[in-house]
This record gives C-alpha cells, sequence and structure tokens, in this order.
C-alpha cells in the first residue's frame, strides 16, 4: 500500500493582482483575518500564499482563489500615514492549490503542492530581443540600479520571463497565465506575442 503524502498547508491572500517569483509587492494590511495571517507569520517565521481572485473581491467574503499562486515572504513592515499596516512582500516558490477552507476568522487556507521550478536555462535566440528590451526597461525605471544585475541574469530565460511577466503592462487574466506556464521558454514564447 503506497503512503500518500501529507499536503502541505498555507494561508492564502487572495488579490486581484498576481505576484511573480521575485516580484516585490506592497500590501495594506487592516483586515482581522489578515492582521492574524501577519501575527502568525511573525510567530512562525513562515509566510503564506498570494492567488488572483477568480470570485469576490480582497475585502469583505472569502474570494475564491485562481489554483495557482506564488508564496510570499515578508520582507518589511510599517505603518501608512493613515495608521494601516504595510508590508512589503517578495514572490518565492510557486504551488498549485490542491483544496481550500474557510477558517471561522474567514481566512482561505489552500492544502497546496509546490511546483518545481525549471533549471536555468538560456535565452534562445528567437526570444533575445526580450533580455535587450527588459535591459532597457530596467534602465529607465526609477530607482533601478541596472549596474548591479550581474549580465548572466539576462540570460537566463526564466528570470527574464518573470521581470517581463511583473513589469509589463499585461491584463491580471494574461499575467497569471503566464505563472502557470511551466517551461521558461514558452514563457517567453506568450510574452513575445504579447509585446508583438
Amino acid at each position: 500500500m503506497n503512503a500518500r503524502a501529507v499536503p502541505d498547508v498555507l494561508p492564502l491572500f487572495p488579490l486581484s493582482t498576481v505576484l511573480v517569483p521575485g516580484a516585490a509587492r506592497m500590501l495594506r494590511i487592516f483586515e482581522p483575518r489578515y492582521l492574524d495571517l501577519v501575527r502568525d507569520c511573525g510567530r512562525t517565521g513562515g509566510g503564506f500564499g498570494v492567488c488572483l481572485i477568480l470570485e469576490g473581491a480582497e475585502v469583505g467574503a472569502p474570494a475564491i482563489p485562481a489554483a495557482v499562486g506564488t508564496a510570499a515572504t515578508i520582507e518589511d513592515f510599517d505603518c501608512g500615514a493613515d495608521g494601516v499596516l504595510v508590508l512589503r512582500v517578495r514572490g518565492g516558490q510557486r504551488f498549485r492549490v490542491r483544496r481550500t477552507r474557510v477558517r471561522d476568522n474567514g481566512l482561505v487556507v489552500g492544502e497546496i503542492e509546490w511546483l518545481d521550478e525549471a533549471r536555468p536555462a538560456a535565452v534562445l535566440p528567437e526570444h533575445a530581443v526580450l533580455g535587450d528590451m527588459l535591459r532597457r526597461m530596467l534602465d529607465r525605471a526609477v530607482g533601478a540600479d541596472i549596474a548591479r544585475v550581474p549580465e548572466a541574469r539576462f540570460e537566463d530565460a526564466g528570470w527574464v520571463g518573470w521581470r517581463l511577466a511583473e513589469l509589463l503592462p499585461l491584463r491580471e487574466t494574461d499575467r497569471q497565465a503566464l505563472l502557470q506556464v511551466e517551461d521558461p521558454h514558452a514563457r517567453l514564447q506568450r510574452l513575445l506575442e504579447h509585446v508583438a
């Protein structure tokens, strides 16, 4: 008889935006369920999952999250001028939600499986224009220190794809579709079609 692996459990933060691996995002935390979540993260040193909302809203009744999301780690926090807690989080590993439940406080919790990230792969010649475009975007971005980005990053299909998915003005449903693509070359091909 095969022993079935126990799925990991991750509190989920459904949003109307997609968090991709490596991206930073600011979150305003004011609902009790998410304040509890932040307290738990502080106590355990853990993180939470960010998923695009398929049905519902960020505030109020628990929303229905997309099946693929990104783990978020809290990097910094502050109190905004209005007294609301502001978190800076960074996207980590992707996961697939197998099942959800809602706690008494309204927090959605997912049974998840972690998705394997592709090994580093060189940008294919047909996608080289995307690496050049990303370099120009970062060069013009306010606060971006492109000199600190190792040149090898612009040759890594996975890194280039995630940064473009983060920075390009895409619809969130398109960004979610990119998040669900396993192969970094296929992700770059989709991005190439978007910018074309």
